[in-house]
């Protein structure tokens, strides 16, 4: 379990978080939602103690992480961020390796269990074949297999993704989210997500956090968030989630920005 109590954060003066509670269900995929600067990564940040709050606390399994190592913290919660630029000349299993030091003693090499986690973190996310690529050299959607790769070889418990999709084409968006899922239902790991994009967070989430000036405005199912005046009230668009008759899923169709007046 994963718990935010009254969370409070700002940068200098000017509030960014404001009395967030949140429950993180073992298992379950939750979505962080809202506009630009309403808090999103901020509170993903807070959420490997990456940020530490003004006020408030971050509990994994009842335990303060404020009183955790960064190490020990690692070991539960793995974070794919936002951007998988890596400018040195590493090997996609240099990078999954990096995934097993919060395990490593100090002077201590590779056993032959960190080696047997990192192959099977790679077959997990379909790059073993190109174990010896070197990472700059990769597509972003190869490099974001790698990132997501390295997360589990932390074999964490939680792992936060900051928008996954960002720099991803559509193929390679719902490549590396059907992946997520699948990691999720078969191996029971949590995940948080931070999107902009609605129609994906719809189709992958089972429960959405919305954001709006600094606090949570609504949270539940998609169909219980994802309201035409939620939508309106936050995103300042008309929209409507629906049900796609080809896929029988729900997706969220956008009109347009609302006319002011």
């Amino acid at each position: 379990m994963l718990k935010i109590e009254d969370l409070h954060f700002s940068y200098r003066d000017k509030p960014v978080l404001s009395g967030i509670h949140l429950n993180i269900v073992p298992g379950e995929i939750i979505g962080i939602i809202g506009p630009n600067g309403c808090g999103k990564t901020t509170l993903l940040k807070h959420l490997n103690r990456n940020l530490d709050p003004a006020v408030g606390r971050v509990l994994i399994d009842d335990t303060d992480i404020e009183t955790m190592t960064k190490s020990d913290i690692a070991k539960h919660i793995a974070v794919v961020p936002q951007s998988n630029e890596i400018h040195f000349s590493f090997t996609a299993k240099d990078i999954v390796m990096m995934g097993r030091m919060p395990f490593l003693k100090k002077f201590q090499g590779e056993t032959s269990e960190d080696i047997r986690i990192v192959d099977e973190s790679m077959k997990k996310t379909n790059i073993l074949e190109f174990e010896d690529r070197f990472i700059n050299t990769m597509s972003g959607g190869e490099r974001q297999r790698v990132i997501i790769a390295r997360a589990l070889a932390q074999t964490p418990e939680i792992i936060l993704l900051d928008e996954p999709t960002l720099h991803l084409d559509i193929s390679n968006q719902f490549e590396i989210l059907d992946l997520v899922k699948k990691l999720s239902d078969e191996e029971g790991v949590t995940v948080v997500i931070v999107s902009h994009d609605l129609p994906m967070v719809v189709r992958y989430c089972h429960r959405i956090v919305m954001l709006k000036d600094q606090k949570i405005f609504a949270m539940g199912t998609p169909e219980e968030v994802l309201t035409e005046g939620n939508i309106r009230e936050v995103f300042n668009v008309d929209a409507v989630l629906e049900k796609d008759e080809r896929t029988g899923q729900n997706t969220v169709r956008v009109f347009g920005s609302c006319t002011n007046g």
